[in-house]
């Protein structure tokens, strides 16, 4: 049940993360237009622990058109579609983030995010409480409705009532993580009697992320209700702390309109890494975040300074390489970072701080 909260002032706000203390989670680059190996992305990821990277995260997609123009649109962006692009593919989430468990020890994985209209809810459910448990408890899943319809047709699920859709995921997924059977009858989704059976190192599962961009009223509601972590794509439009400003008071709002304490919720970002030499232009309405390494930690300073407790980054520079060349702005961020990388329990932190 959520905390009622009877009297929180309109102008509330997040207490500021220090800067040295604010984590980084990698966007993996599991995607390709021509052939991607594990051997590859280990070697990314291994390089992203070695620089002091806190997380790694995997996207959920399947294959797309290389320039993203629909998830683009989906994000505000005037981006047409173009016949002649080439196709891109993707390395399948679960089972990457289920070798990273295994291979990389102590950060954070996660999904950014899980589509729950790709497998059956049950399943997911399941899928996560095992990865949780070969992790020793570090992972974050991400779940969304799906952002690309084109994908979803490529692949013969199910588009209608995508919200509805992923509403009732979310209601199951809940569920499962309780002690008790689960009966759910819905429009959608139908179980009976169903249980996850062992049910995984954390008493209640993992925690839940949920992501949005300029989110309507239903979402708002979704995230105050479910999400233990939410996050701010900025991926495709503005980096700066300005525009992660206004999509956090979106959401804390929505959170006091639904009886929920904003500072119950952890917040996190996701943006664009833009690498010098990396040949990547931004659009002219675009704002990644680029400059040199200290003009890149400011930016992130101000995500910091706004109570964010996490930025994602998907870097223009795919390859060990670009983690490489990301590593003096960690430097920088974290000049002042203690030794030991905070001390709150893993029991009461959604993202596995220790």
């Amino acid at each position: 049940m959520l905390p009622i909260i009877t009297a929180m002032p309109a102008h509330e706000v997040r207490p500021p993360v220090p800067p040295e203390q604010l984590r980084l989670g990698l966007i993996l680059p599991t995607w390709t237009i021509t052939e991607l190996r594990w051997s590859d992305l280990l070697e990314v990821a291994s390089s992203a622990a070695e620089v002091g990277f806190d997380a790694l995260y995997v996207t959920d997609h399947l294959l797309l058109p290389s320039n993203n123009a629909e998830l683009k649109r989906r994000a505000g962006v005037d981006f047409p579609d173009d016949p002649e692009v080439e196709l891109e593919g993707y390395l399948e989430c679960f089972t990457v983030l289920s070798a990273l468990a295994v291979a990389i020890p102590r950060l954070t994985i996660g999904s950014l995010v899980a589509c729950t209209g790709y497998r059956n809810i049950g399943l997911l459910a399941k899928i996560a409480v095992t990865i949780d448990d070969i992790s020793d408890g570090r992972l974050v899943l991400g779940l969304g409705a799906g952002d690309s319809e084109g994908e979803h047709t490529t692949f013969g699920f199910s588009y209608e009532q995508p919200v509805s859709r992923f509403e009732e995921a979310l209601m199951i997924v809940k569920g499962l993580f309780q002690p008790d059977s689960l009966d759910f009858d819905g429009a959608h989704h139908r179980l009976r009697g169903a249980r996850l059976l062992p049910r995984g190192p954390r008493p209640e599962g993992p925690p839940i992320l949920i992501g949005t961009l300029n989110p309507g009223p239903r979402m708002r509601r979704l995230v105050a209700q479910y999400a233990d972590i939410w996050n701010g794509w900025l991926g495709y439009t503005d980096a700066s702390a300005e525009s992660a400003a206004m999509q956090l008071r979106i959401i804390d709002e929505g959170c006091r309109e639904h009886g929920r304490d904003p500072l119950t919720l952890v917040a996190t970002t996701a943006v664009r890494g833009a690498i010098p030499g990396s040949g990547y232009t931004p659009r002219p309405d675009e704002r990644p975040l680029s400059g040199r390494p200290h003009e890149m930690a400011e930016t992130l300073r101000g995500h910091a300074r706004l109570g964010i407790a996490e930025v994602q980054v998907a870097l223009t520079m795919n390859g060990a390489e670009g983690v490489r060349a990301f590593a003096p702005v960690i430097a920088e961020l974290r000049s002042g970072r203690p030794a030991e990388r905070g001390s709150l329990d893993r029991k009461v932190d959604p993202l596995g701080r220790r």
